[in-house]
């Protein structure tokens, strides 16, 4: 039997355009008009006759989304501050506000009931495409509840239908009234016991949060016990912290709302992926929303993400593209890139998912659209037919 004629376990024909997002693809998406793909054993092979068909005729198909920045696990929720601020109110008495007011409402639920709040959360978002998502700690603010954060990840990663990938966020905010020295020391000393839960050691480094010092021992402690580095970096203020987190290789710089060009500049050729969350600048009315362009600009890897957190509830990495391309002028093509392969190397993944190349994780979906302008287009509604992760149909509509 030849290799164009072997049964694999899945074949997705008929594609009206397939966006293959190749790495050294020019159009930024590999677009290709008509075709499909096979996968088996999980990933792309090449080969046509399948034990399932996906027929994606007048459809799109592109790899699945990897949304590299959420704080997905979390108690409670904070619509009475939202619709507050919105209103330009203050918050009633007694109103979950911040992080700290997230915190409190964390550590009152046990882990199986944070793993209950978190997975219709999470099944949205696959729903929507996602197959590769990131979930930070950092709602917990201390070892035990941190602890407690990591355990629900890997109980979440097991639920979910989605691959899922374990940041630990100690350094997130300190606990009111709690010495800042003393909780670094503490995250710090938490750290050996995180490295088996956790890919990724992440710092917010700004005004009110963790200062350069601060943040530069967390990340070193982190890559001391094979934690690789990511960075919360200038939101709110420029801290001047960008030279110390390329020396120190991290893997994305996300926010970057006031890091200078020439810190950008640095950060590209360090490696870094720039973490873009658009949906965050409109949810929290940010006075400086981070325009892509000066990340596109200084050279930098785009990753596109949700940020779904209590403060900017969307799970939905469609609507991220939306906001990318209307708030943010990219170009439709660009967010796609930003939301599949720019996530992917953003953890650490370029080289297993994020572009339906052979040999890579078959993470697919196909879009019930005529082309891929339409994910920027339509500005509501998810436009999911089926999406595939690892070869397996875990949400299909045109599957037979």
């Amino acid at each position: 039997m030849t290799e164009q004629t072997q049964v694999v376990d899945l074949v997705i024909t008929d594609a009206a355009e397939l966006l293959t997002c190749a790495p050294e693809a020019p159009d930024l998406i590999g677009r290709l008009r008509g075709g499909g793909l096979a996968a088996d054993g999980g990933r792309i092979v090449s080969g046509y006759r399948g034990r399932r068909v996906i027929d994606a005729s007048g459809k799109v198909v592109l790899p699945g989304f990897v949304d590299s920045h959420t704080h997905v696990v979390f108690g409670g929720d904070r619509a009475a501050e939202y619709a507050a601020k919105a209103a330009g109110t203050s918050p009633p008495a007694g109103a979950t506000v911040g992080i700290t007011g997230t915190m409190a409402d964390t550590r009152a639920l046990s882990v199986a009931e944070l793993v209950q709040q978190a997975l219709p959360r999470v099944r949205e978002m696959v729903a929507s495409g996602t197959t590769t998502f990131e979930s930070k700690t950092g709602y917990g603010l201390s070892r035990e509840s941190e602890q407690r954060l990591l355990v629900a990840n890997a109980l979440l990663a097991e639920a979910a239908d989605a691959r899922l990938v374990s940041t630990y966020l100690g350094g997130h905010a300190i606990e009111p009234g709690r010495d800042p020295e003393e909780w670094t020391a503490e995250i710090i000393a938490q750290l050996p016991e995180v490295a088996g839960s956790a890919a990724f050691n992440d710092v917010y480094c700004d005004d009110g949060y963790f200062t350069p010092a601060q943040a530069e021992r967390i990340l070193e402690a982190g890559l001391a016990h094979g934690l690789a580095p990511k960075i919360h970096l200038d939101a709110y203020s420029r801290t001047g912290f960008a030279e110390v987190a390329a020396r120190l290789g991290v893997v994305s710089a996300d926010h970057l709302n006031h890091t200078s060009d020439a810190e950008l500049e640095v950060l590209a050729e360090a490696g870094a992926v720039g973490v873009y969350m658009p949906c965050l600048d409109y949810a929290v009315a940010h006075p400086k929303p981070l325009d892509p362009a000066r990340l596109q600009r200084a050279g930098m890897e785009i990753a596109l993400a949700t940020d779904v957190c209590p403060g900017c509830w969307t799970t939905s990495m469609q609507t991220a593209i939306v906001m990318a391309c209307r708030t943010g002028g990219m170009s439709v093509a660009a967010a796609i890139r930003a939301a599949t392969l720019g996530g992917a190397r953003a953890l650490g993944l370029g080289d297993q998912i994020g572009s339906l190349t052979a040999g890579r994780e078959a993470d697919v979906l196909v879009l019930d659209i005529p082309s891929h302008e339409h994910l920027a287009y339509r500005l509501s509604g998810s436009t999911v037919d089926s999406v595939v992760r690892a070869g397996a149909v875990v949400g299909a509509e045109g599957a037979r």
